[in-house]
């Protein structure tokens, strides 16, 4: 493995107005009053998911079956108790003005190709042209009032996942993407590991130059040598370290041999997420927390016990029972995250 390279400190962002972020929220009708006793309750108690020096964190993708407007997903962690969030990308640049895609593509048909006709793929690649026209010229004030909202209600943004970060993306994309995680306060973008080592070496000049971590994550390619080309291509190149796909992977990953990577690797982990799977051999299913084969309490205890700097992200994919939503099962995860960290 290449040698590790130390990952600066993040800087401190906490101190503005509390009328300035609800005023920004704007929220709808509906939930007005509920955000409001939120927010005054909020003055005095934050939610904290911080847990013996541990930053417990959630993706914008555990609440994919609840309504995504970022006012909406501050609230969920709010709800949820989270302090943190790795923030997704299309619902942020919709919050910034992205131009709204009015293309009227005929409806998908499960295990059929799509085929559209000359003057829709003239439209579709005439908005693709208005997104990268925008992107390469947009100011960062919408990022940086999304980051004082979310951090006045007490929850920081420490990863965005934005959607151009791909080869097909332009270099003025992807240091748009990189300006606005600066913006919002992320210290790292995030993104599938690249199978072309060319990109993701272009991935980490481009991040060396603005000073934003990429952060590789990995499905079920997950080995403990997944990795090294894009670490070894730069300093800025990082791990989204998954735990739960790394153990459905199966083969020679194990609990033992994950715990060993995250000491090895701990200064190249920028963030985690954290699942339950079942292992390869026990069908791979995603389960609730405390009932699969992903060792969380085993992870957890690494992070706080050789005070590691790594968020440990709720990453919510296990079947939501009746009766519950996105929000009450997060806050399980977090229950439990929260149980072992303190047992």
């Amino acid at each position: 493995m290449p040698s590790n390279t130390v990952l600066p400190t993040e800087q401190s962002r906490r101190k503005f107005l509390y009328q300035t972020a609800l005023t920004s929220l704007g929220l709808i009708c509906a939930g007005r009053s509920a955000w409001a006793k939120n927010s005054i309750n909020n003055l005095v108690d934050n939610p904290d998911s911080k847990i013996k020096g541990v930053q417990v964190g959630v993706i914008t993708y555990s609440f994919r079956s609840m309504p995504g407007k970022p006012e909406q997903l501050l609230q969920y962690c709010i709800d949820s108790n989270i302090s943190a969030i790795e923030l997704m990308g299309d619902s942020v640049e919709d919050y910034a003005g992205k131009p709204v895609n009015t293309v009227k593509l005929p409806p998908r048909v499960q295990g059929q190709q799509t085929v559209l006709t000359d003057e829709q793929k003239a439209q579709v690649a005439a908005y693709q042209k208005s997104v990268v026209d925008w992107r390469a010229s947009v100011a960062m004030d919408k990022f940086e009032e999304l980051r004082k909202m979310y951090n006045k209600a007490g929850v920081s943004i420490y990863a965005f996942k934005p959607n151009a970060l791909n080869p097909n993306n332009t270099d003025a994309e992807i240091e748009y993407a990189l300006k606005a995680a600066k913006a919002l306060g992320a210290r790292s973008v995030t993104v599938e590991l690249p199978t072309d080592t060319a990109h993701s070496k272009r991935l980490g000049d481009l991040g060396e130059k603005h000073k934003v971590y990429i952060g590789y994550h990995a499905h079920l390619q997950a080995t403990d040598t997944a990795w090294d080309t894009a670490l070894a291509q730069s300093p800025y190149n990082s791990m989204n370290l998954d735990c739960g796909h790394y153990i459905a992977a199966g083969g020679n990953n194990t609990k033992e041999t994950l715990l060993a990577l995250i000491e090895a690797r701990h200064e190249r982990i920028t963030t985690m997420h954290l699942k339950d799977r079942k292992t390869k051999a026990n069908g791979g299913n995603n389960v609730v927390w405390g009932s699969g084969d992903t060792p969380i309490k085993e992870v957890l205890t690494l992070l706080r016990e050789k005070k590691y700097k790594i968020p440990a992200t709720i990453e919510l994919e296990y079947d939501i029972p009746a009766g519950s939503d996105a929000v009450k099962e997060t806050k399980k995860c977090f229950e439990f995250a929260k149980a072992m960290l303190e047992a």
